[in-house]
């Protein structure tokens, strides 16, 4: 493996020298950490991570490789990888290929050699930050301008930068249920999590309407997670106020939200939603369920959330985190509408909360 000379410079003008790996070049976004200790390809492969580079805390990443089953999506999203050290051989009875060959050929930028330790305290500390990644430019000045630069991530719609282009649907041999996904940046285990529990799925573009799903007639309506700024993806939102409205005098029709699904949720009920200082990253949050007092140890990855003090009477809260008692989850108190911040489905991390999509095909039962 050759490793370049790269350094990585954040908007605060703090910086830290390391070596790249993967895709040598330059590139810049705001930089995130994950905790997780395995799952790095579905991390890097997660389109809620558009326009951020993640940080590993573990500190050894690339030891199994890379396989041909464990993408959530089509590339990698993320705009660069920073890891303490990336392995120089990998094993895995799966494995095809490296970490380091996977991001070079998807011309992804790697770092490695860092003091992360040091950077994720500093994120913890200070906030999410933009950065800029360069083994080309050494001017710590002008990395940090660019890194000032660089689009912020409060007002950004990343979602039509990851939504499919053409509606698709998945047929499952039996299936119980029609349900309508819209894609907001879905993650494949989502997918298969719904064909498990016995349902045929039709993928939508995020920019589809309300009416575009009911013409199709389904049992349900999915709403995916994906990245960015909530506030700032309103056709969405009005697309499920649409869908809520129809709830109210039209039909029977249950809604399910993740991450992202829940933020618009939850703004289309007209609660707000706000940005976390460095936001929860990682397959190791516990999150207390309310009704039944326990607890669930989850998969997150959102660097917003919805604000607990605006949610409206309609909505009720059913989840909290146990790290900074965030918002976790709502449902709707008339109509068959109920969302969580994490991510039920994992990829990586604990099945704790595989129960939620029972309970989304127990309303499509009902």
């Amino acid at each position: 493996m050759e490793l370049t000379q790269a350094k990585l410079v954040l908007e605060n003008g703090s910086v830290y020298n390391g070596q790249g790996f993967g895709h040598i070049g330059e590139t810049s976004g705001e930089v995130v950490f994950n905790t997780s200790l395995t799952g790095y390809q579905e991390i890097l492969t997660d389109p809620s991570y558009a326009g951020q580079m993640i940080v590993m805390t573990y500190p050894l990443i690339g030891n199994y490789g890379i396989n041909e089953t464990d993408n959530e999506s089509g590339k990698i999203w993320a705009s660069a990888f920073i890891v303490r050290e990336i392995s120089q051989v990998y094993s895995n009875h799966a494995a095809t290929d490296s970490l380091e060959n996977y991001l070079k050929d998807s011309e992804v930028v790697g770092l490695t050699g860092i003091d992360t330790r040091k950077l994720v305290r500093e994120i913890r500390d200070k906030g999410a930050m933009r950065g800029v990644i360069s083994s080309s430019d050494t001017d710590e000045g002008s990395l940090r301008d660019k890194a000032l630069r660089a689009p912020e991530m409060t007002g950004r719609d990343l979602v039509k930068t990851v939504t499919t282009d053409r509606a698709y649907t998945l047929d499952t041999p039996d299936a119980a249920y029609h349900v309508v996904a819209f894609d907001y940046g879905i993650k494949r285990n989502i997918l298969r999590m719904l064909e498990r529990s016995g349902c045929r799925i039709t993928v939508l573009p995020a920019t589809s309407t309300a009416q575009d799903a009911l013409d199709l007639k389904p049992d349900g309506v999915f709403l995916s997670n994906g990245p960015g700024d909530p506030f700032a993806v309103t056709y969405a939102v009005d697309t499920i106020q649409a869908l809520l409205d129809y709830n109210r005098t039209s039909g029977y029709l249950p809604v399910f939200g993740i991450c992202l699904g829940h933020q618009l949720l939850s703004l289309a009920s007209g609660a707000h939603t706000y940005k976390l200082k460095f936001g929860h990253h990682g397959g190791n949050q516990p999150v207390k369920r309310l009704d039944t007092k326990t607890i669930e140890i989850t998969s997150q990855n959102h660097g917003f959330a919805v604000e607990m003090d605006t949610l409206p009477e309609e909505l009720e809260m059913t989840h909290i985190s146990l790290y900074d008692n965030t918002l976790e989850g709502v449902r709707h108190k008339a109509l068959p509408c109920f969302s969580v911040q994490y991510h039920p489905e994992a990829a990586p991390g604990p099945h704790d909360s595989h129960y939620l999509f029972d309970l989304f095909t127990g309303m499509m039962d009902r």
